[in-house]
């Protein structure tokens, strides 16, 4: 092979080195091109996303805020029961329209430790007294408000036992039947225990479930001057004249008391006769109870004793008897324990006798009782 025929293959060679070198050059820059657009496109993606999901949450506050007139679906919040209420009061009836008008009257709150630490109550017990937020869990009505507004049938006013009945605006009321069916109370705080609250002057019936608690604070809560409107102040409607007991009475709450002792916040039969007192002391009947003729057409079942019509068995033959006023038997349920009264035509309350209720057979939670709390309470 002569001396130029080998020149010229090396230079064939070296050029098709830089040829090849050239290709994988620009193969690795349009690679890297290839990846900058992809990069540029994804980054273009997650802020168009991201612009997305701020004009998203704009627009939910937006829509949270605007007034409902709008035609804006109705909204729900993320609200549970923290905690229910073991009460004195095991029904509505004879249940305070108000609080700390009944000064015996006890409640043990137990929050769900599940929901709220033990820890949650340190210091509470440091106050005096305490707001209580809650749910109406026994409105008669409750069932019409999971309806549209347009079918619920909400009545703005509501009859007020201090007007005999007459009818006021629901907003200028503490009426239990709302739109929300949230309550509000004020009690004393006896006392704190791990995850429960002791609680007196309480107006809050057996098993209502509690949302809030918050310290009762003096210097802003109570508002010196505060107007309400002249029907409010008026007691004399609902004030008892007397509260008496008979004879049986003694007898019969003294046969009940080893039964229910061990489930009662009281420590005696004194002190429940003390509390029966303070409960009757206001007419805790309704204003269709207290506005009845003095004699008037009841209807009863065959045999059965003079009574509340609510005693009567759905398959008992009834009769309508004219029964003086005096003469009905009203019932009051405290601690799972009926306690029946008289009232005369002079408000004169005559607590009659006491028997072991239904409800307490019925209730089988355990409960607490005065020995949980003795030292606090002595």
């Amino acid at each position: 092979m002569t001396s130029k025929t080998h020149s010229k293959r090396l230079i064939f060679v070296a050029v098709a080195a830089v040829s090849a070198s050239t290709a994988i050059s620009v193969f690795i820059w349009r690679k890297i091109k290839g990846l900058e657009r992809s990069l540029n496109s994804a980054l273009q993606k997650c802020a168009a996303e991201r612009q997305g999901r701020i004009r998203a949450q704009q627009d939910l506050r937006e829509a949270l805020a605007r007034p409902k007139s709008q035609n804006v679906e109705q909204t729900s919040y993320p609200m549970a029961p923290i905690g229910v209420v073991q009460s004195c009061f095991s029904t509505r009836n004879g249940t305070p329209r108000q609080p700390l008008l009944v000064p015996l009257a006890r409640a043990c709150l137990v929050f769900d430790a599940s929901r709220v630490p033990p820890a949650s109550l340190e210091g509470l017990g440091e106050y005096s007294h305490c707001w209580i937020i809650y749910v109406f869990h026994l409105n008669t009505d409750l069932e019409k408000l999971w309806k549209h507004p347009s079918k619920s049938k909400f009545k703005a006013k509501v009859r007020v036992p201090r007007l005999k009945g007459e009818r006021m605006g629901v907003f200028a009321t503490r009426s239990p039947h709302r739109p929300c069916p949230i309550g509000l109370t004020v009690a004393k705080v006896e006392a704190v225990q791990g995850n429960m609250v002791l609680l007196s002057g309480v107006d809050l019936v057996d098993g209502t479930p509690i949302l809030d608690i918050k310290p009762y604070l003096p210097y802003c809560d109570s508002i010196h001057g505060a107007a309400v409107p002249e029907w409010v102040t008026v007691d004399n409607i609902l004030a008892i004249a007397s509260v008496s007991f008979s004879e049986a009475f003694f007898s019969t709450l003294a046969d009940c008391w080893d039964t229910v002792e061990k489930k009662s916040l009281y420590a005696s039969p004194d002190e429940f006769q003390s509390l029966i007192k303070e409960v009757l002391s206001w007419d805790i009947r309704s204003v269709s109870q207290r506005n009845r003729p003095h004699d008037c057409l009841v209807k009863i079942g065959s045999g059965n004793v003079l009574g509340n019509t609510s005693d009567l068995d759905d398959d008992q033959d009834e009769e309508q008897v004219l029964i003086p006023s005096e003469n009905m038997l009203y019932h009051l349920i405290l601690e799972g324990l009926d306690v029946s009264y008289r009232i005369d035509c002079n408000s004169n309350v005559i607590v009659e006798k006491a028997k072991i209720s239904s409800e307490f057979f019925s209730s089988n939670r355990s409960r607490c009782n005065y020995l949980m709390w003795r030292e606090q309470l002595t």
